[in-house]
Parts: structure tokens; C-alpha cells; sequence
């Protein structure tokens, strides 16, 4: 239902564009009523096509920013396409509708961002006070199920319930915070199956068993497939490889291998260099204007250069100077010591500057030297480098991928001071992650919640 309604939703509002653009578009005002409604008309169906195709997702449960950002890209783009195509197959474009549809595909992508951050936060906001819930039940009492359920619960706008476990012992450990009822043996529940009630309203059941138990394993498979139930398998923990495997097909056999750092391929190396250089271009565009006011401001708080630099450690390790403007006095601490929430050094426009991100406009010069990529590890200075490569296991894989102005870490809660050592070993999980994980969307995503942080502050940031 959810589905569809927001699909009716994204009809109306193109319609309501279609009929402004009609009414008050200049070289569409002398256009008889056959040209209106075939216009009107292609450019439905092109949208209809397009969202067989790039249906919403907002609606699912868990699905990133990216995916959802991803999507209306392409429902938009392709429905441009499609509706100049047919447009000229039926002679209308004669009349030189091109810019007409890209000004219409780009009010269109604005609009469809905007109302898909609203309608996501009306079904969050439905499901965290119990509406749209899906119920599930584990099977197993195996430490992988915690993460599953913390995955789950921990972030009330999915909509889940939990509603209990089978397993023949208790989890050995059971957070305080986690509210987990024991419903019965597994035999018990292979037992209740066979009468069909063992999961009655239950929509999902998580299985962590050994797989020396795969007769039970499919026993339960099977109950879920009859009962219209899905089914997730999660590898206990033994059984956890702790390697990122890709599934691959040998026939119709599944088989898994490693995979390569998605960065190591030359054309996502190409794909990823062109979108900083038109992303940088066009930022550091944009800023210039705002140059002689900020220089002025940090000049009468602060006497000093308007840039701080400071060697950093990039790619493959190798040293360079990264430029931001400058947002503490002059010090001689600055190459050693972190900034902190009260820091003493720092001026009040500097202050705020770090609070929304503007100190690190200067790192866009950084990036179209090639120094650094618009996303990707923060480059740390080289003292920290030293004393948390010594530190932190796997601390320097980070620096296999060029440093960026904002990365997985920041937007993550990873930001800012790291007052104990596993703040930064989180730190380096995540930039591994997003090295092992990258895409451009992922890239965008990552930009797109950096942007948030000038208007909604992050509180790590000082």
C-alpha cells in the first residue's frame, strides 16, 4: 500500500509540473491543444515506464540514502529520454521541446528528493509509534543473532518487534539493554511446526545453527516457504570467515571468492577522478565570492594567514600539505595536539567554520591537485599517523585509497577528537569499509550527508 501511494504521489506531482509548465513556460504558450495533450500524454507513459523499472523504495525497511537517491536518478534521467523519444516519433519535437524536458527533468529531480525525505520521514515516524511493524523470530542462541537484533531494534523506524527465540540453551551473554524472550527448545519448535502454529503472525525468522544441523535447517526453510514466511540464514559465528567473499555462479553452483578494492579497477579510478574534478571545480566556483568575507572576518578575530597548512599522509603513505582556512591563533601545538570541544586556540568565526564544515573548503584546491578525493579517509597529521600505526592493527591499509575531505567515519559518528584508542580503531573500520564497499553512489550518499551537517550540526564537530 505504501508502495502504490507513493507512486500516486509522484504521478500527481507531475502532472501538477506538466500544467505549471504548460501555463507559464513562454515558447510553450502559443501550442494548440493536440501539442498540450500529447505532451502531457508521452511524458506520462515515459514516467510509467520508467517506474516499472525504478520503482520507489522508500518504503522497505532497510535501504540506504544512496539506493533511494540512486533511483530517482534514474526514474528522472530515463524518463527525459523516453519522453523526448516518443515526442519525436510522433513529430511533436519539431517544435523544440528539448529544453522544455530538461528544465522539467531537473524542477522534477528537485522535487521527487524533496518529497522522498518527507515521505520517509512520515513512515519512520508511523513505524516508531507502531504502525507498518513486521513481527520475527529467531531460531539459534548464537552471538551473530545479537548483531541481528541490534541491527533491527536499534533503529525503531525498520518497524520490528522481536518476538522471541528457540534454542536448546540461553545466549551466554545477554546485554542489559536487549529484551529477548526464550520461547521453547529447538525441538519443541520443529515440533509445534508440523501443527503450523509455531509462528502464527510471525512475517520473519532469522536461523543461526550450525551447519552440521542442516536437516533442521531445511525442516524450517520448507515451514517458511508454506507459510509464506521469509527465511534468513545467519552463519553462527564459528563459521564466520571474517573475509569479504562476492558470490559467484560455476553452472548452477554457488561458489564465493576475496574481491578486489572496487579503486583498484582503472575505470572506477576514472570515474571517480572525473567527479571530483567537476565537483571540486564547480564548489570552489561557487565559493570564491564568499573569500574576501571570510578572509576579513578571521582577519579581525585572528591576526595571521588566512590558510593553515600542515603535512598530512595520503595515498600509499607519501606526504603532502593539506590547505583549510585557518580556524584556531597561531600556535605552536597545531602540528601535534587535536582540537577539543573548549579548545582555548580556536576564535569564534573559527569556531563555527569547524561546527559547518567551512574550514575545509580549502581542500577542494587539494583535490584538483590530486592530492585528495572528495570522499575517502580524513588524512590524519603525521604524528598521529606514527603513534596509531603502531597502535591499531591494519592502521595504514587506509592510506591504499587518496584521503578525503569527508569520508565513511565522519558521517558515521567518527568524527572530530578521538579521546580513546577504539574511537579510532572505529574510525579505521568504517574507512576500510568504504574502501572494501565503494561506489559513486556510496560517494554521493556520503556528500549528501556531509551537506546535512551545515545545517544540522554534528556534535563531534569542534
Amino acid at each position: 500500500m505504501l508502495k502504490w501511494m507513493v507512486t500516486a504521489m509522484d504521478f500527481l506531482l507531475l502532472n501538477i509540473l506538466l500544467f505549471l509548465c504548460v501555463w507559464f513556460y513562454p515558447k510553450m504558450a502559443d501550442w494548440d491543444g493536440y501539442k498540450v495533450r500529447m505532451f502531457i500524454i508521452m511524458f506520462n507513459v515515459a514516467f510509467m515506464i520508467s517506474h516499472y523499472y525504478y520503482s520507489p523504495v522508500i518504503q522497505m525497511r532497510i535501504v540506504s540514502v544512496g539506493e533511494i537517491l540512486r533511483r530517482v536518478i534514474k526514474l528522472d534521467m530515463l524518463t527525459v529520454v523516453l519522453a523526448y523519444l516518443m515526442m519525436k516519433g510522433i513529430n511533436l519535437s519539431r517544435t523544440r521541446i528539448g529544453m522544455q524536458l530538461i528544465t522539467i527533468g531537473a524542477i522534477l529531480f528537485v522535487v521527487l528528493v524533496l518529497v522522498r525525505i518527507v515521505e520517509r520521514s512520515v513512515i519512520k515516524s508511523l513505524r516508531r509509534i507502531g504502525y507498518n511493524t513486521r513481527r520475527a523470530v529467531f531460531v539459534g542462541a548464537d552471538p551473530e543473532l545479537l548483531n541481528v537484533y541490534t541491527r533491527l531494534i536499534n533503529d525503531a523506524s525498520r518497524g520490528y518487534q522481536i518476538v522471541g527465540y528457540y534454542a536448546d540453551g540461553d545466549f551466554e551473554e545477554l546485554p542489559d539493554d536487549v529484551q529477548l524472550k526464550r520461547l521453547g527448545t529447538l525441538q519443541e519448535f520443529l515440533n509445534d511446526s508440523q501443527g503450523k502454529d509455531a509462528l502464527y503472525n510471525v512475517d520473519e525468522l532469522y536461523v543461526s545453527l550450525s551447519r552440521k544441523e542442516r536437516v533442521a535447517i531445511k525442516k524450517i526453510s520448507n515451514y517458511c516457504d508454506v507459510n509464506l514466511i521469509r527465511f534468513y540464514y545467519v552463519p553462527v559465528s564459528v563459521e564466520t570467515l571474517g573475509v569479504n567473499l562476492k558470490r559467484e555462479q560455476l553452472d548452477d553452483m554457488e561458489v564465493f571468492t576475496t574481491y578486489e578494492n572496487p579503486l583498484e579497477n582503472v575505470v572506477n579510478k576514472v570515474v571517480k577522478r572525473l567527479f571530483d574534478i567537476v565537483l571540486a571545480t564547480l564548489f570552489l566556483l561557487c565559493t570564491v565570492p564568499f573569500l574576501p568575507v571570510i578572509w576579513i572576518i578571521i582577519k579581525v578575530q585572528s591576526p595571521g594567514p588566512l590558510f593553515f597548512k600542515q603535512l598530512r599522509t595520503g595515498l600509499d603513505g607519501k606526504d603532502f600539505y593539506c590547505y583549510k582556512f585557518r580556524s584556531m591563533h597561531v600556535n605552536n601545538e597545531a602540528d601535534r595536539v587535536q582540537a577539543t570541544e573548549d579548545d582555548p586556540r580556536k576564535f569564534p568565526f573559527g569556531n563555527f567554520m569547524r561546527k559547518a564544515n567551512i574550514d575545509e573548503i580549502p581542500q577542494f584546491w587539494n583535490v584538483l591537485k590530486g592530492d585528495m578525493s572528495i570522499v575517502g579517509p580524513r588524512p590524519h597529521m603525521l604524528a598521529h599517523t606514527e603513534m596509531y600505526s603502531q597502535l591499531i592493527n591494519k592502521y595504514m591499509v587506509r592510506h591504499f585509497v587518496k584521503p578525503g575531505v569527508t569520508g565513511w567515519a565522519q558521517v558515521t559518528g567518527f568524527r572530530g577528537e578521538t579521546k580513546e584508542l577504539w574511537q579510532m580503531e572505529e574510525r579505521v573500520k568504517r574507512d576500510i569499509w568504504y574502501m572494501e564497499n565503494w561506489s559513486i553512489w556510496l560517494d554521493i550518499r556520503i556528500i549528501w550527508m556531509t551537506a546535512k551537517s551545515v545545517f544540522i550540526h554534528d556534535k563531534h564537530a569542534y
